[in-house]
């Protein structure tokens, strides 16, 4: 399917200081290019992939070891400051483009890892610089609505050309948050409030006076005994609610006071998919039958079920449609409500805008939490009674950001212009099919291939995980890691079929070299 890219990209050596210049250039028609040197079978890329950013390198450029001195020099000063432990690359943000990552010592890597999955359509994409100089964005960033008392007066017209215009089907309100534990936190809060109200005989109930003064000691019956049931391997953030449903290592959660919550066995599947249907289906239903167990039988009473559609940090964890839309009848069977965490999954990576399509759901969840990708965050949901019977229940100064509201509707104006979505749908198959091939080629290197038909949200395990991902550095990529072993790719919406060659043939050179 051609593009409808109507424009393309500037690159920034050639954007013109201090005003900056955004008017596009035309199409430049050119086909990928492919590359000569690896030994793995090619596969035709399509004719019409003309480049989304004009001028972006050809190819990663790898000068000196990383880090270099100069980012050496300034990490040290850094870490006078700042905590430098986790610290992957110093970049260098005026010089990134699209989808190179450049550091401090003329280093400019292939990013398929794009911010921990979090940058939609490319360093400096000039779509989102003009948004951003727009005169809504610096209203918002000069004068910081506090949205839940003074929201802006177009507040409304901010969420309904842009959060709302992509909301998934049936959820038609939103409430806006900071940043995916904070959505994943509010989510959690809005369904033990939906909860109690049920058990109370309805929203119109009003507080007893006991459950008023006992929840200001931290006790019943004001304070409730409910749970969020999570899964064995997730990942939902890092506050305190959202810490008690991460199971995905223990270094998030040492030290850390939890709730006694309970926690599901997530599908372990084996692969390819094709070769142990039956074992994965009985794994599949095991998951189920142990979810509903817990919702009937565990101490502290579910009110929610929340689920990754594919469990990103715990290692890029996949189950089947099927076990999905079970999953939902199960929770609606006995009335808990479901949240879908598509924190990481959202807007576009995995083919659809959101992952959870993929399933065909009879029905919708009851709320989709949301962040990353969209550059904002919140919880999407439908159901009226999940607003709270009470003002300042659901609550905080910032409630989101309206700036941030306003780049989110600049991404998805790109992603429509430019068919994004269905761009990674056929971008992933392609590079899906490259890293079967070299799967083939080196046994043993590419284990346990997954994300077939799911965009680029490709993940393979590899039995040397950690070196593998500092060697793919020194050839000009940057990639990350999830679980134990998993290498995982989270590769920009613009990523296109040219960089799944350059990527290929990284990948390929990192194991031949450790044969060397």
């Amino acid at each position: 399917m051609a593009l409808r890219a109507a424009s393309r990209f500037i690159c920034p050596s050639k954007i013109a200081t201090p005003a900056l210049t955004l008017r596009p250039l035309p199409v430049i028609a050119r086909q990928s290019r492919l590359l000569s040197t690896t030994a793995v079978t090619r596969m035709a890329a399509p004719s019409n992939a003309a480049p989304f950013y004009q001028g972006e390198p050809e190819a990663p450029v790898v000068k000196t070891d990383i880090p270099g001195p100069q980012s050496k020099k300034e990490i040290e000063q850094l870490n006078e400051v700042f905590d430098t432990r986790a610290l992957s690359l110093l970049t260098d943000y005026d010089k990134s483009f699209g989808n190179f990552i450049a550091d401090r010592d003329g280093n400019l890597l292939l990013d398929v890892y794009a911010q921990i999955a979090s940058i939609p359509v490319g360093y400096n994409n000039p779509a989102l610089i003009k948004a951003a100089q727009s005169h809504e964005a610096i209203n918002g960033l000069v004068n910081r609505p506090a949205l839940g008392t003074f929201p802006p007066h177009d507040w409304a017209h901010i969420l309904k050309t842009g959060i709302l215009k992509v909301a998934p089907k049936g959820l038609n309100q939103v409430f806006t948050a900071m940043a995916g534990s904070d959505a994943n936190e509010t989510a959690y809060k809005a369904a033990f409030m939906w909860r109690r109200a049920h058990e109370r005989g309805g929203h119109h109930v009003e507080f007893t006076e006991e459950e008023l003064n006992s929840a200001m000691q931290n006790q019943a019956p004001g304070t409730s005994n409910l749970s969020i049931l999570s899964f064995k391997t997730a990942f939902h953030g890092r506050l305190f609610g959202t810490l008690s449903t991460t199971r995905s290592k223990p270094i998030h959660k040492v030290d850390i006071p939890a709730f006694d919550w309970p926690q599901a066995t997530f599908p372990q599947l084996k692969y390819p998919l094709e070769k142990h249907v039956e074992e994965n289906r009985a794994a599949e239903q095991a998951s189920l039958d142990e979810v509903e167990h817990l919702i009937k039988t565990y101490h502290n009473p579910p009110a929610a079920v929340i689920v990754e559609p594919i469990q990103s940090e715990g290692g890029d964890n996949h189950a089947s449609p099927d076990f999905f839309r079970k999953l939902r009848a199960l929770t609606r069977k006995h009335n808990v409500l479901l949240i879908v965490d598509e924190v990481q999954t959202g807007v576009g990576a995995t083919g659809k805008f959101w992952a959870h399509e993929h399933w065909d759901l009879p029905e919708p969840p009851d709320m989709v939490t949301f962040s990353k990708k969209a550059q904002t965050a919140g919880y999407y949901f439908g159901n009226p009674e999940l607003r709270p019977n009470k003002p300042y229940r659901q609550f905080n100064t910032w409630m989101g950001d309206p700036a941030r509201a306003i780049i989110f509707r600049a991404i998805i104006e790109e992603i429509e212009r430019l068919d994004l979505v269905a761009h990674t749908a056929r971008v992933g198959n392609y590079l899906y099919g490259k890293l079967e091939a070299l799967a083939a080629k080196y046994p043993g290197q590419f284990e346990n291939l997954r994300g077939k038909d799911r965009g680029t949200f490709i993940a393979f395990d590899n039995p040397r995980r950690d070196e593998f991902l500092v060697r793919a550095k020194k050839f000009g990529i940057n990639i990350g890691g999830s679980g134990k072993e998993a290498i995982r790719l989270r590769p920009m919406l613009t990523f296109q079929e040219r960089h799944a060659d350059l990527l290929v043939d990284a990948l390929e050179k990192i194991v031949l070299s450790f044969k060397e």
